[in-house]
């Protein structure tokens, strides 16, 4: 890593889920902790404590955050240099939101890894009352441990809340004995990525859109047939639009656009803000509008259409 950088390994999850558990084995395992000066923030407090005295190396020091609006650049800068730490090691409070650590992290702090841990006897509860907060620590993490996890339990319950927020999670599957079953079932896309025009069904945007976002490159060369709301949007150039859809990732309060720009100068300019029937090349390149590379759609043709019912998306 860049000198100045410093590496955060961050665990998510909810009281219980065994976080705890695993960040102390990783702080004893040589193979992870070889002395390294470490900063622990751990802001929630279990059932289960930390035995600093046998972590491999004795270079740790733990910090108690009680308060979420303690995250802030100075804190975390002032924690760490307290500490002498070169890296950090965050055990996060699953009722607080992960925007509160991102947007307080200091420049040159990259989040390194992220797992998500819960108790498989209470996830589904959880997930059914606290969407909102299942969902936030679900889309970024590398990979989902689900404890406890029973024989009986149907593996597919779990899988598709993950999924819902992440096709990239690895998802980990733990029993009371410690075994350890990864998930491997396949999730095809509900529309045929090699087929001449990618049809993108009504219901099926959210999943299109996502799929995009996360593997741009795949889609490059691509011709997608897809019906989106187009917009005139500040700051993009004249005949281009912004070609989307409303989409709910968890709840009605996280209801938010999810567009790509698309350039109309070749279709017929219809109204600036309709629902269109479009097919559309994609391509991977630079747009201002985003600031670096992305999906960037050319029409082919737009044809104006009803919106939706419903107009908008989900995962299902």
């Amino acid at each position: 890593m860049a000198e100045n950088q410093i590496p955060v390994y961050l665990f998510t999850g909810f009281l219980e889920g065994g976080k705890t558990k695993f960040i102390q084995e990783t702080l004893e395992d040589k193979r992870f902790n070889k002395g390294e000066p470490t900063l622990l923030l751990v802001c929630e407090e279990g059932l289960e404590e930390y035995a600093p005295e046998q972590f491999s190396g004795h270079r740790v020091k733990l910090k108690a955050v009680e308060d979420e609006e303690d995250l802030n650049p100075e804190n975390l800068t002032k924690w760490l240099a307290q500490a002498e730490a070169e890296r950090v090691l965050v055990e996060y409070n699953g009722m607080w939101m992960l925007d509160s650590l991102y947007n307080a992290l200091p420049e040159g702090w990259l989040v390194a890894q992220e797992f998500m841990f819960a108790d498989a006897t209470t996830f589904l509860s959880y997930n059914a009352n606290m969407r909102q907060l299942t969902y936030d620590k679900l889309k970024s993490a590398e990979l989902v441990v689900f404890n406890r996890f029973k024989p009986e339990m149907d593996k597919m319950d779990f899988h598709k809340i993950v999924r819902a927020a992440s096709r990239r999670a690895d998802i980990a599957y733990e029993a009371a004995d410690g075994n350890v079953v990864y998930d491997d079932i396949v999730d095809p896309l509900p529309f045929d990525i090699n087929a001449p025009i990618v049809e993108v069904g009504d219901r099926d945007y959210a999943l299109w859109y996502r799929d995009v976002a996360e593997e741009p490159k795949k889609y490059a060369g691509k011709t997608v047939r897809v019906k989106a709301r187009c917009a005139v949007n500040r700051g993009i150039p004249r005949g281009w639009r912004v070609l989307g859809r409303h989409v709910m990732t968890c709840c009605e309060a996280d209801i938010a656009f999810h567009a790509f720009v698309c350039d109309f100068s070749a279709v017929e300019d219809g109204e600036s803000d309709g629902w269109y029937v479009v097919t559309a090349k994609m391509e991977y390149k630079f747009h201002r509008s985003y600031g670096r590379r992305g999906p960037v759609l050319t029409a082919l043709s737009a044809e104006s259409c009803e919106a939706p019912d419903p107009s908008v998306a989900t995962f299902y």
